[in-house]
């Protein structure tokens, strides 16, 4: 199996089988309390998948907030170092992407936005699938205000996300496995930097 951990937006958690069948998927939409919830998603996911290994693991690289995407890379790694077992890491708005693609079957370019709190809204831009069947980039992601969105996508098709499917993040990992490909690299998206920052060495003093 294949299992998916995404805390970009709530927490959510899937396990599909390499030819993308799910096998379990639950999650919460709270955007809070990541830490709270994502060992017992573990547990439930992994109790409905009927049992199985886990050969691969899919962690969602964002956009999120600092604090939250960090507490789902480091469960997705921390499972995959127990079980001894690769991470795959995955944008989490490829997901959104193909959710909107083949669930609710938009063809034309159209825009992921999900909120970036601080009234700003994250944006990527897509144009259906590529000859791997991965959701094709057009535009990287940006930070925009909010109030700036519609005008910032001059027309283009906007698709506002609130919740995340884990199952579809893991399909996109997979074919992505499948193709060779790598669609992020080790270093989580942040929407922006802490707001804490290492204190400065005081000033000398000359008496």
């Amino acid at each position: 199996m294949i299992l998916a951990v995404d805390t970009s937006l709530g927490s959510a958690v899937a396990l599909i089988d390499p030819n993308g069948t799910r096998r379990a998927e639950t999650g919460t939409g709270d955007p809070l309390g990541h830490a709270e919830v994502i060992g017992d998603l573990l547990v439930e996911a992994l109790a409905a998948s009927g049992g199985g290994d886990v050969s691969q693991v899919v962690a969602g690289m964002g956009p999120g907030p600092f604090t939250g995407l960090r507490i789902g890379i480091a469960a997705a790694r921390t499972f995959a170092l127990g079980r001894g077992v690769p991470v795959i890491p995955v944008p989490s708005h490829h997901a959104a992407a193909l959710t909107a693609i083949e669930t609710d079957a938009v063809a034309e370019p159209f825009a992921i936005v999900t909120d970036a709190r601080r009234r700003e809204v994250a944006v990527t831009v897509f144009d259906g699938l590529d000859a791997d069947r991965l959701p094709r980039v057009i535009a990287d992601t940006v930070l925009v205000p909010a109030i700036e969105a519609d005008a910032h996508l001059d027309g283009i098709r906007r698709v506002d996300v609130v919740a995340l499917s884990a199952a579809d993040l893991a399909r996109v990992g997979a074919r992505a496995l499948a193709a060779g490909r790598q669609l992020a690299d080790s270093e989580p998206l942040y929407l922006r930097q802490p707001d804490v920052k290492r204190p400065a060495a005081p000033k000398r003093v000359r008496l």
